[in-house]
């Protein structure tokens, strides 16, 4: 079994993490799982962007990025908060590194529609070797999804996909979405597994609404190719382990024969 778990850490979640957060990444080290944290830093870049009074926009749910939106992107996102990632995760005692997707070329890329869109990429291929080589040396790679064409223009990439091409190259067979909410709640009871098919039928009926929608279908989109579990958890919670379990919902490509993740 592939032993490497991507994490993607939501912006909107980052500034209510638990301390739980970041003991549990240090114990599915301890289970000799290898953890790889991809992060976002929306609000965060929202914050700076008023503070410059540089106006920004969102097209199809992607922020418009010009040079000097893709400038303030890449000072949030490198700089602020990758590295007070970096600091609470080695407080926890995690060795951590902070890099970019620019860094050894981790995430190539290419714009999408560079006349709508300006500098925002999509990832063309992963320089997996090199996670593969940190994870090696026992250092936790902690990834801002700014990303590199071949002539060195920088991108701003969508988090969730820098983290489910990560995911791929790797031949990671789980994803750990963190987000504000527990899981997937069904008659306010929260559901542990639920499939595919069970999601869209959720999202049908009403029980899945909102906010929610998007988190789901972004995980559901992550189980292809390699990838056959992905979690949902509560960021905030304060039990996100359950023994050797996760606490929150996880979606499955179908209920059977999946067979249940213990850690």
């Amino acid at each position: 079994m592939n032993d490497v778990i991507v994490v993607k850490c939501g912006g909107s979640t980052l500034n209510e993490l638990s301390d739980q957060f970041f003991s549990s990444m240090k114990l599915l080290k301890d289970l000799d799982l290898k953890p790889i944290i991809v992060h976002g830093g929306g609000p965060e870049i929202n914050e700076l962007l008023n503070k410059l009074q540089v106006t920004s926009e969102f097209v199809g749910g992607l922020r418009k990025t010009t040079e000097e939106v893709l400038e303030v992107a890449e000072m949030v996102l490198t700089g602020k908060v990758n590295k007070w990632l970096v600091t609470k995760f080695q407080k926890a005692g995690l060795t951590s590194i902070g890099i970019s997707g620019c860094d050894a070329s981790l995430l190539k890329a290419l714009p999408i529609n560079k006349e709508q869109l300006g500098f925002v990429g999509k990832v063309t291929s992963v320089n997996g070797e090199f996670l593969q080589q940190l994870l090696s040396i026992n250092v936790m790679p902690v990834i801002a999804p700014i990303g590199i064409d071949d002539a060195g223009n920088h991108y701003n990439i969508n988090a969730d996909t820098a983290a489910g091409a990560v995911a791929e190259s790797i031949k990671a067979k789980k994803m750990i979405f963190v987000t504000d909410v527990p899981g997937i709640l069904k008659d306010n009871q929260l559901q542990k597994v639920v499939s595919i098919s069970e999601i869209t039928e959720m999202i049908e009926d009403g029980t899945i609404y909102g906010g929610m929608i998007p988190k789901v279908t972004a995980a559901a989109k992550c189980l292809q190719g390699h990838i056959d579990e992905v979690y949902i958890i509560d960021g905030k919670g304060k039990n996100l382990m359950d023994g050797r379990e996760l606490v929150g919902t996880k979606i499955v490509k179908s209920k059977e024969p999946v067979m249940s993740f213990e850690l």
